[in-house]
């Protein structure tokens, strides 16, 4: 990362050439996921696209393929895992920053996370999803993906790092989401990951 800081996520990930073979190791469904994100964006027209934690770039690259013409702005607190996402998607203006930062000047038609928002606790999540709510266009949407808290205990499957994974509940999500001024639905649940979708109104 820059100015010298070793970010949370090259600790806990370490070799980003290898980083989605270990996540495809421990998310069996993890392609199920990235397919369900990338329907969920093509459902809408999107001439601008943020991702928020691109990590290697998997999820724009899907997402990308259904809108070949969007502009593409990602952020990610770790540049060694941009440095493969550049590689990726080439065409994406890919940037340093943390989800907790002010997000980049929109407004975009399609924001879309996978599998970092997690690392945010309560509050924090419910602040991004107010920026989101903020950049978006009228008409917007964001679609996130994420390990989420299973209503069964015997679901929660995903290898988590204690102090570094802050899963929510679904539904606590999807209220967050209503009280940023979204309209929130659950769109797949599958064991303790989950895809929410926040639309934001056209008027």
């Amino acid at each position: 990362m820059s100015h010298g800081v070793v970010s949370m996520a090259d600790q806990f990930h370490f070799d980003p050439g290898t980083y989605l073979e270990m996540v495809r190791a421990e998310v069996p469904d993890y392609e199920q996921l990235q397919e369900v994100v990338a329907e969920a964006a093509s459902e809408i027209r999107a001439d601008t696209i943020l991702d928020l934690g691109t990590g290697t770039g998997e999820t724009l690259r899907h997402v990308a393929r259904r809108h070949p013409t969007a502009r593409l702005l990602g952020i990610d607190e770790s540049d060694r895992m941009l440095d493969v996402a550049r590689k990726v998607v080439p065409a994406a203006d890919l940037r340093v920053a943390r989800l907790q930062d002010e997000l980049p000047e929109g407004p975009f038609d399609l924001v879309v996370s996978a599998l970092a928002v997690h690392h945010l606790d309560a509050p924090e999540k419910a602040a991004l999803f107010r920026r989101v709510a903020a950049r978006l266009a009228p008409g917007g949407r964001f679609v996130l993906a994420d390990v989420v808290v299973p209503d069964d205990p015997n679901d929660a499957v995903t290898p988590l790092d204690a102090g570094y994974d802050l899963p929510d509940r679904a539904d606590e999500q999807l209220q967050w989401m209503r009280d940023a001024t979204l309209t929130a639905t659950l769109r797949w649940t599958q064991r303790d990951l989950a895809v929410l979708i926040g639309d934001r109104k056209r008027y």
